[in-house]
């Protein structure tokens, strides 16, 4: 199926791109690999139908749906993850920030680090949002090294906060207070 050359945000080897209705299969698998449950708090399967639903009500704005997920797509077309904003507060001026990079073989390319700079630029200057957030467990070790390339700082840590196969972990709180400018 042909994809839309409608663009959000356009990076030298990357977009970012809204929701559409042929992400299903990428969301299904994505969202049901047990591997990526502990960093998603996920701890059920999700169904066709729901996913389905969401994709449908991805339209919504950002003030409505509190979220937005955006696809990691390459210049040539191909869909390698996806990268959220989430618990969107427009009172407080702050969301959550969440990143996927699906494949192992498409980590480690400098992918997510393009696309967090479009999110961070989207954020800071279309958004004017004040602070981002994100929760990362301590083995997460590129995902922490990401976001403190991208000036977040550790602000917090909750102890055995996420229970893992061999007990539990800490799980770090990253924040990133718009730069001044």
């Amino acid at each position: 199926m042909s994809q839309p050359q409608i663009n959000l945000l356009l990076g030298e080897n990357l977009k970012l791109r809204a929701l559409e209705p042929y992400d299903i299969d990428n969301l299904y698998k994505w969202e049901n690999d047990t591997a990526v449950w502990k960093v998603s708090n996920t701890i059920a399967p999700y169904s066709r139908f729901v996913l389905e639903q969401y994709i449908a009500n991805s339209h919504l704005d950002l003030f409505t749906n509190k979220q937005l997920r955006l696809m990691i797509t390459t210049r040539d077309g191909r869909d390698v993850g996806a990268i959220d904003l989430f618990d969107y507060d427009p009172m407080h001026l702050r969301a959550g920030v969440g990143i996927l990079i699906a494949a192992a073989e498409d980590r480690r390319k400098g992918f997510a680090s393009e696309a967090m700079s479009m999110l961070l630029n989207y954020c800071f200057r279309t958004l004017h949002l004040h602070q981002l957030y994100c929760n990362v467990t301590v083995d997460n070790v590129d995902s922490v090294k990401l976001f403190q390339r991208h000036k977040f700082t550790i602000t917090g840590i909750k102890k055995d906060w996420i229970r893992s196969g061999d007990g539990f972990l800490d799980e770090l709180i990253l924040q990133l207070v718009r730069p001044a400018k």
